[in-house]
């Protein structure tokens, strides 16, 4: 399939998402769609899903205008797309999954159950995905769960596959294994739109790069012709230092203890099962792990926002464990939570009141009952200098703001107080380079000035270029912690579950989580 973007243009009201955008996709091509949080990507991969409808330009398959009412339309011409965010039944098999909706029949229009069990072992076969068709989804590792998804665009005779973020929740040796796959399509002549915003996927996987930055098409390269440097100067407009510049860590005495510690996640089962974790002054230990491992219990338990079935978390030798979030506050700890719409901010109010949330009924922003209007105004003035956020006034809401400039917020406002423990967890999760950039700079800052920083990140280029220590997380258990010197392929291996020591032993795991006496929800 040959596709064609043609001047293709989407407003929303005043805010033109895409502006006349042109891209061009060759049979068998891998194209990589790459650009900072906002710059358009998704819009324009809706249009061409049938999803959303544009205002201007056009779509052309082999040369033949086409418009798309809505995804079927699009599925009928042969375009398929692997969403982010699966969309499976997690209690179906694998065959009842792919063939959802097309279900070939016999007569008298029962399921033909051998006719799609032959239909994605031939498929599995062909493009090396893997994939047993009685196995029940929700019991397969995220990364075989993503091939499924793609034998649902093939099973319909997919001709243009759409890859939305497609490693976010991959472990590096899934990855891998993904682009193999890629590659497979495309030899065999299937075209790949892949849209991501790491620069070392790009690199090893595109055959050409369109980069967009505020809703154009700013250029299209190769990876022969452009590095990681040109890539993020292309999609941010400046340069920008992709390196995390820091020195040896001089840690200090322990300031966060957890030992035994058992949380349960809201079904009442075991996320956090029995950690034993310590971080000292001056230093970054940062937790990696698949994403669903126990790591958001963990960091909630931490900052007071989960309940503790068992276990201790001390903070200089005083007990958080079931206490609120504002004992932790007051206690020294900081958190940057790795939502920060949903748990990191108040939307609709202004940017100065965001920022002094935790603080807002205090001196000097509270005298005797009454808000000294004064002083936040000046506290949010000097925030927005200090920590370049860059909005039009205090007064706009925080929810005008793009991404990275919300994360500042989080960031300015935990760290303008007296800190001893940061948690930041996912800090960059949907930054652009540019603000993933200035955050690590802050982190790092951070632990310079003596302060002990946990980091929870399922990026592991991340982990690898922040910790001084990493702890790796595997079905709510540390499964070891290691020297980032350790590498990526052994680290890989224990986000997996796999002992990398002889590469092949499952680490600690259970069948499945255990129920825990109680409510055992958060409180």
């Amino acid at each position: 399939m040959r596709l064609e973007l043609r001047g293709v243009t989407k407003r929303y009201g005043s805010l033109v998402a895409n502006d006349h955008v042109d891209l061009t996709v060759e049979p068998g091509e891998i194209h990589c769609l790459l650009g900072e949080n906002g710059a358009g990507k998704s819009t324009l991969m809706n249009v061409l899903f049938g999803m959303v409808r544009s205002d201007e330009g056009e779509i052309r398959i082999d040369g033949e205008p086409v418009r798309f009412a809505d995804p079927g339309e699009a599925v009928a011409h042969g375009i398929g797309m692997v969403h982010q965010h699966f969309m499976l039944v997690p209690v179906f098999t694998v065959a009842e999954n792919v063939v959802l909706g097309f279900e070939p029949t016999r007569p008298l229009g029962f399921l033909d159950r051998r006719r799609a069990r032959a239909d994605i072992r031939r498929l599995s076969e062909q493009f090396g995905l893997a994939v047993e068709p009685d196995a029940v989804v929700e019991d397969l590792p995220v990364g075989v769960q993503q091939r499924v998804e793609i034998l649902k665009a093939l099973q319909r005779d997919a001709r243009l596959l759409i890859l939305d973020e497609p490693t976010a929740v991959l472990t590096p040796q899934e990855s891998e294994a993904l682009f193999a796959i890629v590659r497979s399509l495309a030899a065999a002549g299937r075209s790949v739109l892949f849209i991501t915003h790491k620069l070392k996927e790009v690199l090893s996987v595109a055959d050409r790069i369109t980069v967009m930055r505020l809703g154009r098409v700013v250029g299209t390269t190769t990876a022969a012709e452009s590095g990681e440097s040109e890539l993020a100067t292309m999609m941010v407009g400046r340069e920008v230092e992709l390196v995390v510049h820091k020195g040896p860590a001089h840690p200090g005495a322990a300031v966060l203890e957890i030992s035994g510690l058992t949380v349960a996640d809201e079904r009442g089962l075991v996320a956090v099962d029995g950690v034993d974790l310590t971080v000292r002054a001056g230093e970054i230990l940062a937790v990696a792990g698949v994403q669903g491992n126990g790591q958001t219990e963990l960091a909630e338990a931490i900052t007071g926002l989960r309940a503790v079935v068992s276990g201790s978390i001390r903070l200089d030798g005083q007990e958080l464990a079931g206490r609120s979030p504002d004992v932790a506050i007051a206690a020294g700890v900081a958190n940057v939570p790795e939502d920060r719409q949903v748990d990191g901010l108040v939307l609709a109010m202004t940017v100065e009141d965001n920022l002094v949330l935790d603080i807002f009924d205090r001196a000097p922003f509270a005298r005797h009952g009454a808000r000294d209007l004064a002083a936040v105004r000046a506290n949010a003035e000097a925030r927005l200098v200090d920590f370049d956020i860059r909005a039009p006034s205090p007064v706009v809401s925080v929810g005008s703001l793009s991404g990275g400039n919300q994360q500042k917020v989080v960031v300015a406002r935990e760290l303008s107080r007296p800190v001893k423990l940061l948690v930041a967890s996912q800090p960059t999760r949907g930054l652009d380079v540019g603000s993933i950039e200035y955050v690590h700079r802050r982190i790092v800052e951070e632990r310079d000035r003596g302060v002990a920083v946990l980091i929870i990140s399922s990026e592991l280029d991340e982990v690898l270029a922040l910790g001084d220590r990493v702890a790796v997380m595997y079905r709510g258990r540390i499964t070891g912690v290691v020297d980032p010197g350790a590498g990526r392929d052994r680290i890989g291996l224990m986000m997996a579950g796999v002992d990398a020591t002889d590469g092949d032993r499952p680490g600690p795991e259970a069948p499945g989580p255990p129920a825990v006496a109680g409510d055992g929800g958060a409180p």
